[in-house]
This record gives C-alpha cells, structure tokens and sequence, in this order.
C-alpha cells in the first residue's frame, strides 16, 4: 500500500484517501448498529427480565455497509455503481423515516438510539453520493474509455 501522500493517494485510492475514509466510516456504522439494534437491546431485555428479543431492531443493511466498505477497500469493477446505488437508496429511505418519525416523534431510548444512528448515516452516504457521482464515477469511465481507445 502506498504512503499518504503518494501518487494513489492524490488520485483517490489507497490509504488516506477519501474513499478510504469513507469505508471506515462505514465500518464504524455497521458496528455502532449492531450495537444499539441488537447487543445493548438485547442485554437490556436480559438484565430486565424481557424476552430477549422484544427491543431488537431487526435491520440488516449493517451487512451492506460492510460490503462496501469491503469494495472502497478492494476496488472490484462494480464500486461506483454500487456506492451510488446504495448511497441514494439508503437516503431515500432515511429521509422518508425521518418525515414520518417527526411528524409525531416519540422520544424513548431506543428512538433516541435509532434517530442519532441514522443521522450519521445520513451523513456518511451524503458525502459518500457526490464523491463518486462527481468524481470517481466520471474518472473510472474515462479511464475505461482512454484503455478502450488504445486498443
């Protein structure tokens, strides 16, 4: 890997690059989601007596925030499009919660839990969408395009 600072850095790719940054970024959600939907939901119903279950909530795009922090790691062909598919779909749906949750919000710890998570991941997909829309995305089909073109 090359040192910050480096030829791939300054393009976008390897260690102390953006995209980089992004990936542990969605390293970070994917373990604070877990954390808040399901181990701390379930040791609070352990400690109080519930059914072990009963404050879990059941979410599973922690896995697709691994994968692709997995592909801003690793770089296979498919990146861009899947940064951009997940970014706008993630957006979608949090903005649509959002304006259903604040037009009567009821605020308890695990709301409370749930709301801060997805303002962060908000953020995170809200700098990850204009990053590859804007910049990685027209770059990988240029150089696709200038390969194609010397052959």
């Amino acid at each position: 890997m090359p040192p910050p600072g480096s030829a791939d850095v300054v393009r976008g790719e390897g260690p102390g690059s953006f995209a980089t940054f992004l990936a542990h970024f969605l390293i970070l959600l994917a373990a604070w989601t877990v954390t808040i939907k399901f181990l701390f939901p379930i040791a609070f119903a352990g400690f109080g007596g519930s059914p072990l279950l009963s404050h879990v909530y059941w979410d599973f795009w922690w896995v697709v925030h691994l994968w692709l922090a997995w592909a801003l790691l690793r770089w296979p062909p498919y990146t861009a499009l899947l940064a951009i598919g997940v970014a706008v779909v993630e957006i979608a749906i949090i903005l649509t919660k959002f304006a259903f949750f604040l037009a009567a919000p009821e605020w308890t710890i695990w709301t409370t839990n749930w709301f801060i998570n997805k303002l962060f991941v908000l953020a995170c997909f809200l700098l990850l969408l204009p990053y590859f829309v804007f910049y990685r995305r027209p770059r990988a089909v240029a150089a696709r395009s200038l390969e194609a073109a010397a052959d």
